[in-house]
């Protein structure tokens, strides 16, 4: 009874903050509308037994990810008014691409239930001897292990990406010269001054 109330409980929270993370005016609280939503799903997660992506829903994507997302919505001064102008132009074609996604998971859950299998011989095979986090990496590292490999090889030509974009040669920039930081020595900074009493500094 009370996985049951937890997981509606939980379930209705991820719902509902997702709706809020959409219909928010204001950009800050779309995030924090997020990070609601990350967190009930890391109780979700931990309603099935993956404690291991409960863990990362909330270390990674709130610790970080959200996070992030909070600091550059704050930071930087992004004209929103401008960004929703085009919401009615681009809402026919969102309509449509929403429909065909529920229509896909009708048919897949239409697909399931129809198999005639019964629900426990569908799911994967699960050694309660084996902690998850072991069992996660074992089939990690072996079935999926050109998958995972292929995945990081994407992430680190968007890092490469990210920071050549970022050290792009730009001429409304002054650039730092190390070598004439380090050659710099006190006295060509410094100037001591005996000041006489009741005169002005002269500069």
């Amino acid at each position: 009874m009370i996985p049951t109330f937890a997981f509606y409980l939980f379930a209705t929270i991820v719902v509902a903050s997702g709706v809020m993370t959409i219909a928010s005016r204001n950009p800050v609280h779309s995030v924090l509308w997020l990070i609601l939503a990350f967190f009930n799903s890391a109780g979700l997660m931990l309603i099935v037994g993956a404690e291991f992506i409960a863990m990362l829903l909330v270390i990674v994507y709130v610790g970080a990810v959200a996070v992030l997302f909070l600091f550059v919505v704050m930071m930087l001064d992004v004209d929103f008014a401008a960004l929703r102008a085009g919401f009615a132009r681009y809402l026919p074609f969102g309509t449509l691409l929403a429909l065909v996604l529920l229509t896909e998971i009708v048919f897949a859950v239409a697909a399931w239930n129809a198999s005639g299998v019964a629900t426990a011989a569908k799911a994967a095979p699960v050694n309660q001897n084996v902690p998850n986090i072991e069992a996660l990496g074992t089939v990690l590292y072996t079935r999926y292990l050109y998958i995972f490999e292929g995945a990081g090889l994407v992430l680190l030509v968007a890092m490469i990406g990210a920071i050549v974009l970022t050290h792009r040669t730009r001429r409304d920039v002054r650039p730092q010269n190390v070598s004439l930081q380090n050659q710099r020595r006190p006295k060509d900074a410094v100037r001591m001054v005996d000041q006489p009493v009741g005169e002005g500094v002269k500069l």
